[in-house]
């Protein structure tokens, strides 16, 4: 395995003028904080131990300044559809990649009945830029193998994947919840560090699932994509649920899963911008 290649410096982070997305950014992130809170005060009533999920650095907190009749939105809550200003200037804009894990190669994991990883990993994916693209940022919708993934450069870039369906009877802790990682030998690892913390706990917080940190793997440490990609793009993976057990939230629930995944996003441009 060949280190991770080094880049001449990420995209710059500067903040858009007169961008109505914005407001919905904050929206989101105001939510983040607001469900974090929530798990970690009892008020949710399903929510992983808090020992087991990764703790956002202090140097991604964001303090924000709201008008005094506004209230943040209750944990869970949806959060309101908008789209990028018209003359949004495109070079001071986040560009975000998402990589449907396994879209355009194989299926992945499949389950019994024929349902795969790939159709999974692509609805949440193409959710997920699609709701990126409606609060203004840019958002690059990639295969497993693009040929775009290549020096990639950007703002962030998560690669979603869905965990096997098989039973795995005496798995401890069972076989249920999700994972997020990033490259084990990082030329960025603060940045990565705050962008695995930030997917970490917005979607615990906002899907109420278990963090599962026993089944990181290496093929997640050591994601081929994370070699291909520009060295100072801050990147990780992140594996939504088990197929089998957590079916029923992958499938039904999609747009939860999306949105988990997006609170992340923001909350690590957000809180990772001066």
């Amino acid at each position: 395995m060949t280190h991770r290649k080094s880049g001449r410096g990420s995209s710059r982070r500067e903040e858009a003028t007169g961008a109505v997305p914005a407001a919905s950014r904050l929206v989101v992130l105001v939510s983040c904080i607001a469900a974090v809170s929530a798990m970690f005060h009892g008020l949710r009533d399903t929510r992983p131990p808090v020992e087991m999920v990764p703790t956002i650095a202090p140097s991604s907190t964001v303090s924000v300044a709201l008008p005094s009749d506004a209230q943040p939105p209750a944990a869970g809550s949806p959060i309101p559809s908008t789209t990028p200003a018209a003359g949004l200037a495109q070079p001071n804009v986040p560009r975000i990649g998402i990589v449907a894990g396994h879209w355009g190669n194989d299926t992945g994991a499949v389950c019994p009945d024929g349902l795969t990883e790939a159709e999974i990993n692509l609805d949440v994916a193409q959710r997920v830029a699609a709701r990126l693209k409606d609060l203004g940022y840019q958002a690059d919708l990639l295969e497993e193998f693009d040929a775009r993934l290549e020096g990639y450069r950007s703002d962030a870039l998560v690669s979603i994947h869905a965990d096997s369906c098989e039973a795995f009877p005496n798995a401890t802790p069972p076989a249920s919840g999700f994972k997020v990682a990033s490259v084990e030998d990082s030329l960025v690892p603060d940045a990565e560090a705050r962008l695995v913390a930030c997917l970490t706990q917005c979607y615990a917080a906002r899907t109420g699932m278990f963090f599962h940190a026993n089944s990181i793997t290496y093929d997640m440490i050591y994601y081929h994509s994370f070699y291909e990609i520009d060295g100072q793009t801050p990147g990780a993976i992140i594996e939504t649920g088990f197929m089998l057990n957590d079916r029923p939230m992958l499938t039904q629930q999609t747009d939860l899963v999306a949105q988990g995944i997006v609170d992340g996003i923001v909350c690590f441009i957000e809180g990772d911008r001066p």
